[in-house]
């Protein structure tokens, strides 16, 4: 049962009006065609995602225990070696220098002891971090703080309008220029990916939610800092007949091979390059496997009128 009033819920929210948009673009990825019209309803939304702080709240008030922080169970893990089932999660290290981008798990590892506590594993902690949105959240993780603090997680189709700002058609959740009059708009990879970074913003990882500038709606980071969880199944387009497709973002936990429930995660995050992933605009898309959990991976909530 929820611990948060109705009036509690809604602090740190905007009303937004619903309508029609054309969701979807045919210039970038295959998965994110047709461009399809799409009618989503009247919203309150998170006006950044939820923070470590938020998400601290949630844990101390239910005692709530992480996917993460969870011993994989044997049974879902055939032949999987008994000390290799342990609590951790997917943390991103940079390589020492270039390296063939088809492959994720050169810059992906999997971290014994990382969750949202200790985003990096080992020692780390989130000492100045209590603003950054959380990470190592795995979709029912995200589910549980939805419904204990009474709200929801977006649809995509809702994530995306909402992400736009009331910009029809542009590339990004601001207009059409990466950078209008040189400004940094969003926590992205600038270099080459995954080994430079020369970060302009000053960032070289997540950053405090509402560093960089709002959409049209007053929402903050809706790209950028953190890909985030919808509410959507992940299929391989937006066409009626659909099929599941892989993911090159979002990596599949290297034990829970064996998944195949994904969701569709929407905004990309502080590693996505040009070079690599353009997926810092609203109508980008990937999919997730629900119980998987990375470094740049979380989310923000809605309610619906």
């Amino acid at each position: 049962m929820s611990n948060v009033t109705s009036a509690q819920a809604m602090v740190g929210m905007v009303r937004v009006s619903g309508g029609s948009y054309l969701a979807g673009d045919d210039r970038f990825y295959a998965e994110e065609r047709p461009v399809t019209e799409v009618t989503v309803g009247d919203l309150w939304v998170d006006v950044h995602p939820v923070t470590n702080a938020l998400f601290r709240w949630f844990v101390e008030a239910t005692g709530y225990v992480t996917v993460a922080e969870s011993q994989p169970p044997a049974e879902d893990f055939d032949g999987a070696r008994p000390e290799d089932l342990v609590p951790g999660s997917l943390v991103f290290t940079g390589t020492s220098g270039p390296v063939p981008l088809d492959d994720w798990t050169r810059w992906w590892s999997w971290v014994p002891g990382a969750d949202w506590r200790r985003p990096q594993g080992g020692d780390s902690t989130l000492l100045g971090r209590e603003l950054h949105p959380v990470v190592h959240v795995a979709f029912e993780d995200a589910q549980a703080y939805a419904t204990w603090a009474s709200k929801a997680l977006p649809t995509e189709a809702e994530w995306e309008f909402l992400a736009r700002g009331g910009l029809a058609g542009a590339t990004y959740a601001w207009g059409d220029d990466f950078m209008p009059g040189g400004r940094v708009m969003a926590n992205t990879w600038h270099g080459r990916f995954p080994w430079e970074n020369i970060g302009p913003h000053g960032f070289h990882g997540t950053s405090p939610v509402g560093t960089f500038p709002a959409n049209g709606y007053g929402l903050h980071d809706v790209t950028g800092n953190v890909w985030e969880w919808t509410n959507t199944p992940w299929t391989a387009d937006r066409s009626p007949e659909r099929t599941p497709a892989s993911s090159c973002c979002a990596p599949v936990n290297a034990t829970a091979l064996a998944e195949t429930d994904r969701r569709v995660t929407k905004g990309g995050s502080h590693l996505c390059a040009p070079s690599y992933c353009l997926r810092y605009r609203p109508a980008a898309r990937q999919g997730h496997s629900v119980r998987s959990s990375t470094s740049h991976l979380g989310f923000r909530c809605v309610v619906r009128e």
